[in-house]
C-alpha cells in the first residue's frame, strides 16, 4: 500500500508543478515518487532526466531510487545537486 505523502518542492522545480510549494502523492518509494510526479506534472521530466535530489529528513538520495519513504517523513525535492 502507499503513503498518501506531503512533499516540498523547491527553487527551479516550482514552475513546472504549477507553482505550487507543496504536492501530495500516494507513494511509497522514490521510484514511484518519481514516476507519479511525471505522470502528474508533465514539465518536470527535464528535471528528472537531469536528476532530482530527494531529502528525507534532511538526508539527501539523488540515485537511490529504491529508498522508501516514510509516511511521517519531511520531503523536498530540489533541482540535482552538482558535487564539487
Amino acid at each position: 500500500m502507499a503513503n498518501k505523502i506531503d512533499i516540498k518542492v523547491w527553487g527551479a522545480l516550482r514552475p513546472a508543478v504549477g507553482d505550487r510549494d507543496t504536492i501530495t502523492l500516494d507513494v511509497k518509494t522514490i521510484r514511484e515518487l518519481m514516476e507519479k510526479l511525471e505522470a502528474q506534472h508533465p514539465k518536470t521530466k527535464p528535471f528528472i532526466d537531469a536528476g532530482i535530489a530527494v531529502s528525507i529528513d534532511g538526508v539527501i538520495y539523488q540515485d537511490t531510487w529504491s529508498q522508501p519513504l516514510p509516511p511521517t517523513a519531511k520531503i523536498y525535492l530540489l533541482p540535482r545537486i552538482a558535487g564539487g
